[in-house]
């Protein structure tokens, strides 16, 4: 949630389920966040294999209520990409390497 909110304010991220696959097909996302608690979840089933192809990191979380607050939206969100970190570049050096 942090990455998602440190690239809000100083990088660019794409929100919504669309605009992240967009992101991941054109190869510009840089990591993408999406939320289990998606119903159903046949939804973003196709990130797992787009992130893996691309060489994309993809996190997980909890809640898609959280993710979309994070991503500074009044409603939930399945997916965030990142395309521009911004000062989140070490915090995604850190997740990748956990």
């Amino acid at each position: 949630m942090e990455l998602v909110e440190i690239s809000r304010e100083t990088g660019k991220i794409r929100k919504g389920l669309n605009e992240a696959t967009k992101a991941i097909e054109r190869g510009i996302a840089k990591a993408v966040i999406v939320a289990e608690d998606i119903d159903p979840p046949e939804i973003i089933m196709h990130l797992t294999p787009l992130c893996d192809e691309k060489k994309i990191p993809l996190f997980k979380v909890p809640s898609k209520n959280e993710l979309g607050r994070a991503a500074g939206l009044d409603v939930s969100s399945a997916a965030i990409a990142i395309v521009d970190l911004g000062d989140a570049k070490k915090k995604l050096e850190n997740l990748k390497s956990e």
